[in-house]
């Protein structure tokens, strides 16, 4: 009797060993998180937006939705003249907060070089969490509570993939634009350099995003695409960024550099015009090999390499790629970590971190983390603002 109770208690252990392994691995598979539940405060819009098109030469539409499925929905919109003064406000409905900003209609290319002493907060992958990259930053300093720029003349580096896998695409676009006006009036300022995912967008490729755009779209009367086409401000805007950016000796890219781009003679602001010529072309594989081929390729693009992780690279390859650009060290997101991570003896940094989700609940739960660079050292910002030395 003893023997047949011990057997069973055997294969009762051994069971829950298998089914937490299944766990481990699916979680793992998962980047560490399962998402297991939706706020529900969601479905219920209230000013949502802005959406704001260039409907001719000389004017701008801003529009905003509210409604739900049970009383529908509806659009407020007004027209301005496009050299008006333009101010309008972006609503957040998980907690009823909202901001305000002004509009400028006139995009200007950002600069990619940058020589300074002040520091520098980076942070990627946020994916379109509002609540998430809100708080970082006010944990950080970076912000107030009223969400007042506090950076000084600080450097606020965004690596990319902003948008999609979230609910919050809207108000995390319009939150950069508000703090990039605010930065330059301090002397600071926020780099927004684009990931895949922001590229995607801007190709039309919506198979990441939340299925709220398509129905916003459509409600707005447009296809999917209008959202961030040439008559999109945050389309034109998204459009003028670039793919990386050298800040105090440091190269700041989404995905990473292939070392073939040694093979080229070309500069940073090659880099950024070539790619950002085509932002708007889908890429497929083509015969001949040239640095543009390289550049825009979804495995080797500097918004798509993922070699610092994947790859067996040699610490000489690394640094022959960032002697090119008299860079020091490479930041990128892209390829998700599970914290800020130093490697190849400091030349890389990966900072692509799983951060909370707004209207998501999910197990284990995901702390924020960025990289701040201060006096040449490297620290993993925390989502708490603390800070720890790598």
């Amino acid at each position: 009797m003893k023997r047949r109770i011990l057997k069973y208690f055997k294969h009762i252990f051994a069971t829950i060993l298998v089914l937490l392994s299944i766990a481990v691995v699916t979680i793992w598979s998962l980047n560490g998180t399962i998402y297991y539940a939706d706020n529900p405060v969601k479905r219920n819009w209230i000013q949502e937006g802005p959406y704001i098109f260039f409907e001719n030469n000389s004017v701008i539409s801003v529009n905003h939705i509210t409604g739900n499925k049970e009383d529908g929905m509806r659009v407020g919109r007004k027209e301005y003249h496009i050299g008006s003064k333009i101010k309008t406000s972006s609503y957040f409905n998980l907690d009823g907060s909202h901001f305000e900003f002004a509009i400028d209609a006139n995009i200007h290319t950002p600069k990619a070089i940058y020589e300074d002493s002040n520091k520098i907060l980076a942070i990627s992958d946020v994916e379109s969490g509002y609540k998430t990259f809100r708080d970082f930053l006010i944990n950080n300093k970076v912000i107030n509570k009223d969400l007042e720029w506090t950076f000084g003349n600080g450097h606020l580096v965004l690596v990319g993939d902003f948008v999609d896998r979230g609910f919050s695409t809207t108000q995390v676009l319009w939150f950069i634009y508000k703090l990039e006006q605010e930065a330059k009036k301090s002397g600071g300022r926020v780099h927004f350099i684009l990931g895949n995912h922001e590229i995607k967008n801007l190709q039309g490729d919506y198979r990441k995003a939340s299925p709220k755009y398509f129905y916003a779209a459509t409600i707005l009367g447009k296809q999917q695409y209008e959202l961030y086409n040439e008559n999109s401000f945050i389309g034109r805007w998204m459009a003028s960024k670039n793919t990386l950016e050298l800040i105090n000796g440091n190269l700041f890219l989404h995905g990473g550099l292939h070392p073939a781009i040694t093979n080229y003679d070309t500069s940073i602001e090659e880099i950024n015009s070539i790619v950002r010529q085509n932002y708007r072309q889908v890429y497929y594989p083509k015969k001949e090999k040239n640095l543009k081929q390289l550049l825009i390729s979804t495995t080797k693009g500097p918004s798509w390499y993922r070699g610092y992780f994947y790859d067996d690279l040699s610490q000489e390859e690394i640094e022959k790629g960032l002697n090119q650009f008299n860079a020091k060290a490479i930041i990128v997101g892209h390829t998700p970590q599970f914290k800020v991570k130093k490697m190849y003896n400091g030349k890389v940094f990966g900072i692509d971190v799983i951060h909370p989700k707004d209207y998501k609940k999910t197990f284990p739960p995901q702390q924020s983390e960025g990289l701040l660079i201060e006096n040449n050292k490297y620290y993993r910002a925390l989502h708490t603002g603390r800070k720890i030395q790598l």
